[in-house]
């Protein structure tokens, strides 16, 4: 029933090479615009008010998982977000000597108050709650949430939302993947709230959760690389607009624009979905869920 997918050894780590993704995001444009609208301003290094006069600060949670990064080290420009975010440093005009990583955790980023990176990317939706305390550029992929567990579990062989109602699952805090949980599936437990995708895995592993949430792609990294026996049950149906994900910067940033306009020229140009293609997973094997 799962799909499985190639791997490619890239420095000393297995990475996901296959088609373009369901979720490109040159599927559609973003409807939500107005940061890139709002870039006026000029962009380049001698321009933008960075943290750092001259740097680029990028800010991402440790450990940094694949297929987003690779090898736990978002500096060496391999997994998606890795290669997304020097492309956008990139079209900003810095070289990569000039970017400088943070380790910022995924709730600390997207809380009100001053920010100690420029950009931070860590696949974070854009929802209208987040922005009240940070902004989003533009959007530079779509997703889709995702349940997984393992072979002989109970829910092994769900395939509809009814099926998960009896299950004990859980999510990444303050993450989209905890609120499908609550909001679409809502099973009759309460879900599990885990600190990251590690303490997730573990949990399904020793069977203190039935199931957990991801997003598509560490779906397919997890079923296919990391849990023996790992099966994906489905993916949960888009509520409204697609979910997307964004770079995050400090709420009323000098920089969104300009990031958003260097977002929506990696989308237009077609680099996007060539980094897609690159290093995430092919979605089709993976059923709706309803």
């Amino acid at each position: 029933m799962v799909r499985r997918f190639p791997f490619v050894a890239v420095g000393g780590a297995a990475l996901l090479l296959t088609a373009v993704t369901a979720c490109s995001p040159m599927d559609e444009e973003s409807p939500d615009t107005a940061a890139s609208s709002a870039a006026s301003a000029t962009c380049d290094p001698a321009s933008m008010k960075t943290l750092t006069a001259g740097k680029f600060t990028i800010g991402t949670d440790t450990p940094a998982y694949e297929p987003w990064f690779s090898d736990n080290k978002p500096d060496n420009g391999k997994g998606f977000e890795s290669a997304v975010a020097y492309e956008v440093a990139e079209r900003l005009g810095y070289q990569k000597t000039d970017v400088v990583w943070a380790s910022v955790t995924f709730n600390n980023a997207i809380a009100p108050g001053p920010k100690k990176f420029d950009i931070d990317i860590n696949q974070f939706s854009i929802t209208d709650e987040r922005k009240q305390a940070v902004d989003f550029s533009s959007p530079y992929y779509l997703v889709r949430q995702t349940v997984i567990t393992t072979k002989g579990s109970k829910i092994a062989g769900a395939k509809s939302l009814a099926d998960l109602k009896g299950a004990k699952l859980g999510g990444q805090v303050g993450t989209t993947s905890y609120t499908a949980i609550t909001d679409l599936i809502k099973p009759d437990a309460a879900p599990s709230v885990f600190n990251n995708n590690d303490d997730a895995k573990a949990a399904l592993v020793n069977g203190t959760v039935d199931g957990i949430v991801v997003d598509l792609p560490t779906a397919f990294y997890m079923t296919g690389a990391e849990l023996d026996n790992g099966v994906i049950i489905g993916q949960l149906a888009q509520v409204g607009v697609p979910e997307q994900f964004g770079l995050v910067l400090d709420k009323g940033s000098a920089l969104t624009g300009c990031v958003s306009k260097a977002v929506d020229q990696l989308r237009q140009d077609g680099t996007l979905a060539v980094l897609e293609k690159t290093w995430l997973a092919d979605t089709a094997g993976a059923p709706e869920l309803s």
